[in-house]
């Protein structure tokens, strides 16, 4: 199965250069006027691609749901890493990016883990991959 993971955005530049700076992403497809891949998309790893679709038209996208606003989750990403070490390198990555760190790197009983919000306030966490 391929899935794609879409999330509304305010400016795709700066969703953009977040996605690439933070967590190294590499973009997929045809570029627009502005240089960037239309539609916005990252690729995650096989079969998974982060589609960042600007806000106006996610409304659109989500066929008549309402579009939760800047700082409200419905979901929270989870970006699975090796080490501990690798927590708190990406965690840096993603504040040097931009991120708001909402979580600093620790283990709070689960697993060592970070939480980064990125420039449109979605929710990362950055953990310790469980099955090694």
């Amino acid at each position: 199965m391929a899935v794609a993971v879409a999330l509304p955005i305010a400016d795709r530049r700066v969703a953009h250069d977040f996605y690439r700076a933070a967590f190294g992403l590499e973009t997929v497809g045809e570029l627009a006027d502005d240089g960037l891949p239309e539609p916005l998309q990252f690729v995650l790893g096989p079969g998974a691609v982060l589609v960042l679709v600007p806000r106006g038209g996610f409304g659109w996208v989500a066929a008549g749901n309402d579009v939760a606003e800047a700082g409200h989750s419905e979901c929270i990403l989870s970006h699975l890493v090796p080490s501990a070490a690798d927590v708190d390198r990406v965690t840096e990555a993603a504040r040097a990016a931009g991120a708001t760190v909402r979580v600093e790197p620790g283990d709070p009983g689960w697993g060592y883990s970070s939480t980064v919000a990125d420039p449109d306030g979605h929710l990362w966490m950055i953990r310790v991959d469980p099955s090694g």
